[in-house]
Order: structure tokens, then C-alpha cells, then sequence
């Protein structure tokens, strides 16, 4: 096979074979990601630019590598640009840190695997009974000022609903 030139268009095949993800993935992405737009010729034959193919490695090593979902990376499209995200594939760039409750999900693939759950049927073993877990602990409590705010907030926001709502009583 002839290796083509770096600036060279890729087929849709050449860039799922380039990125190690099949065909369907590709064309799944576009679906998720407006920033993915090959040029589409006659009989919809699809050919990624260049450009198309790092943002397409940046959307992958942070789907597969960092551990991002769709969304998370929809976000990180949104906040930083495409620009970004085509750094990280290229390597360029160190992809920001995972926040929120995926900061401390285990890396993708390293996760244990969930127990087996028993045929029909077969005999359950009895597990230890835990102690009830204990109440949580307030740390931080609002002001009263800021409990009052919101309990306006509240209030204007139900008047709202009963103003936009007509089947609701006023």
C-alpha cells in the first residue's frame, strides 16, 4: 500500500484504519460531535481533511484514554474548542483532569469486575449484615440570609409556574 502524504484527504476507511476504531464509531461521532465535517461527494462518500483526523484522535484519546464520556467531551468542546481537543490528539497538548464524580473513577479498563450473580435456583449464602452507616455530618450549612434568599427564590418561582400554568389554582 502507498503511504499517502500527511496533507492528504483520508477516506473513511483510512481514517477509522489510522485511528484503530471501526467505520460505524466514525460516523456514530458525527452525530455527537458538529465539529467533526468531512467533505461528502457524490453517493455521500465520505473524506476527513487532515484537520478532521487529529480533532477525531483528540475525541478518541479522550474517550479511551482519559475516560471522558460523550458528554464530557461535548463540554470540553464547548469550553476550550477544537483547536484543544486536536492538541491532544497530536500529544500537544495534557488533557485536563476529569472533574466531579469521574475524578475518582477508576481509569477506564481498570475497573473490577461486578460480582456473579448465582443460577436459579442454587442455594444463597447468607452475607454479613453491615452496621447502618452513619448519619452524615453537616459541613457546610447556609447562612440565614442565604436560606432566605432561596426560600424567595422559591416562592417567586411558583408564582411564576401558577402564572405560565393556567391549570393550576392561583
Amino acid at each position: 500500500m502507498v503511504e499517502k502524504s500527511p496533507d492528504a484527504f483520508r477516506t473513511i476507511s483510512e481514517a477509522a484504519e489510522e485511528l484503530d476504531v471501526p467505520q460505524h464509531v466514525l460516523r456514530f461521532w458525527e452525530t455527537r460531535f458538529t465539529q467533526i465535517k468531512p467533505m461528502k461527494r457524490a453517493g455521500g462518500r465520505r473524506y476527513y481533511r487532515p484537520a478532521d483526523v487529529e480533532l477525531l484522535q483528540g475525541i478518541r484519546s479522550l474517550l479511551y484514554k482519559e475516560g471522558y464520556t460523550i458528554r464530557g467531551v461535548q463540554k470540553i468542546l464547548k469550553e476550550d474548542g477544537a483547536t484543544y481537543v486536536a492538541g491532544v490528539g497530536r500529544g500537544e497538548i495534557e488533557p485536563r483532569k476529569r472533574d466531579g464524580e469521574m475524578a475518582t473513577a477508576p481509569p477506564p479498563g481498570t475497573a473490577k469486575a461486578a460480582p456473579r450473580v448465582g443460577k436459579a435456583g442454587a442455594k444463597a449464602v447468607a452475607a454479613p449484615v453491615a452496621a447502618p452507616p452513619e448519619p452524615a455530618k453537616v459541613i457546610n450549612r447556609l447562612s440565614d440570609t442565604h436560606a432566605d434568599m432561596l426560600r424567595s427564590a422559591l416562592r417567586d418561582l411558583g408564582d411564576a409556574r401558577k402564572i405560565l400554568d393556567p391549570t393550576l389554582p392561583r
